[in-house]
């Protein structure tokens, strides 16, 4: 095991770069899967989670190699439908193998995913699609079969109490884009990663219109071929390091990023005076200045505030002026960070999907869980600006979605380094 040790209340100056972005990356491997060509990925992120889904695609029988280090080449001459269990369970995204394969195969056995543990995160709008398709499902010992012989295009609609999902969204396509005819995916999700994915499978030849908009239309049917892609920035990782640079009054510039990408993100941040600005070229700016201001925000699908920055944010929000509030609407479980930031001397109040939290907390240095990933990410921001030496355990979490991430922040000025312990 290895734990972070952090020490506290270093400002941070300089240039870093953000790799390509997870939640985009994952989806498009799996899509590579859809032709027996090879396929180039590049600016593909070196994580943990994309080493699980390599070891899946061993497993598959799937052939791939990395042309430079963060080129990988992959080419699905075979592929098997039978999904190992021990890799699916640590990765919870590995449930986009699904559509590829169903895609790809018609068929698939695959048992449930895993990954980070912040509250229920069902899979009945994926169900919802591949049956609304024609697949037929089955489900014995928390292992589904889905199988393909009457498949037809139709019109799928993917709402549900939360909004629209990400993964199930990429899941219908890649499911679909084998079936001749006209299939219609009404309410999909619309963000980047999404967008990125849908331009990735155009690459490839499909003939997909309405991309970046809540109804795709998809033309199934059409051979897919071998293409070269480059992944999109990632924008969770930009607003970590946006977060970074706010809560230790830093003055960092961050690049890697597609101009409008974060927008979600920085215009509710402006209201508390934030002194951050992007260039057209994509470059952010952060920049200290006068103390931030209060603000209330809820998190949504996007265009609303990204979830997967609520834990930044809030950590951040301890050194604002002022009482903020935050409502979780995606994951209303995912505060569990909220405790260990008590141990460091913030006063947050945590009832059910809400936060309130006060500002102004001098917080201190201490030992600390990361429970998830993004609540990984934001006990490092804590730690960053506490008095003394704060120590992180369980940061594997963060090796699922942050490439050399202490390597980054000690390029801008923080002293951060990683221990073995027993």
């Amino acid at each position: 095991m290895e734990t972070t040790y952090i020490v506290g209340n270093r400002r941070l100056v300089g240039d870093v770069k953000v790799s390509g972005s997870k939640n985009a990356c994952l989806p498009i491997l799996a899509a590579s899967l859809l032709t027996d060509e090879e396929c180039t990925i590049k600016n593909v992120p070196r994580l943990s989670d994309i080493g699980t889904m390599l070891e899946i695609f061993k497993a598959l029988g799937v052939d791939f190699s990395y042309a430079s280090p963060h080129a990988l080449k992959i080419q699905a001459r075979n592929v098997s439908g039978e999904v190992p269990g021990s890799l699916v369970r640590k990765m919870r995204a590995s449930i986009c193998l699904m559509g590829a394969l169903l895609g790809r195969l018609h068929r698939v056995v695959i048992p449930k995913p895993g990954g980070c543990v912040i509250g229920d995160r069902p899979f009945d709008l994926h169900i919802k699609g591949f049956k609304a398709l024609g697949y037929k499902i089955s489900e014995e010992d928390d292992i589904w079969t889905l199988d393909g012989k009457d498949l037809h295009g139709t019109t799928v609609c993917l709402s549900g109490p939360r909004g629209s999902t990400m993964t199930g969204t990429t899941n219908v396509v890649m499911a679909a884009i084998m079936i001749p005819g006209q299939t219609i995916i009404e309410d999909a999700a619309i963000e980047p990663e999404v967008v990125d994915f849908c331009r990735y499978l155009t690459h490839m030849g499909a003939k997909i219109k309405g991309i970046g908009t809540s109804v795709l239309t998809i033309h199934g049917g059409v051979p897919l071929h071998g293409c070269e892609y480059a992944i999109i920035g990632d924008r969770m990782e930009a607003g970590t390091f946006v977060c970074a640079g706010l809560i230790t009054g830093g003055n960092i510039r961050i690049s890697g990023l597609e101009f409008g990408l974060l927008d979600s993100f920085l215009h509710p941040l402006k209201k508390t005076g934030a002194n951050v600005f992007q260039n057209v070229d994509g470059t952010i700016h952060v920049q200290s200045g006068d103390p931030l201001g209060s603000i209330d925000v809820e998190t949504g699908p996007h265009p609303g505030f990204p979830t997967d920055l609520q834990a930044q944010l809030c950590t951040l929000l301890t050194q604002s002026g002022g009482n903020s509030t935050i409502r979780e609407n995606i994951y209303p479980n995912r505060f569990m960070y909220v405790t260990e930031l008590k141990k460091m001397g913030a006063t947050i109040d945590h009832v059910g999907p809400c936060a309130r939290i006060k500002g102004s907390c001098s917080l201190k240095g201490a030992h600390l869980q990361a429970t998830d990933l993004r609540a990984g990410a934001a006990l490092y921001l804590a730690g960053l600006c506490a008095k003394g030496d704060t120590f992180v355990h369980d940061i594997f979490h963060l090796d699922r979605g942050y490439e050399a991430l202490e390597d980054k922040l000690c390029l801008l000025g923080a002293k951060i380094k990683r221990m073995k312990v027993a």
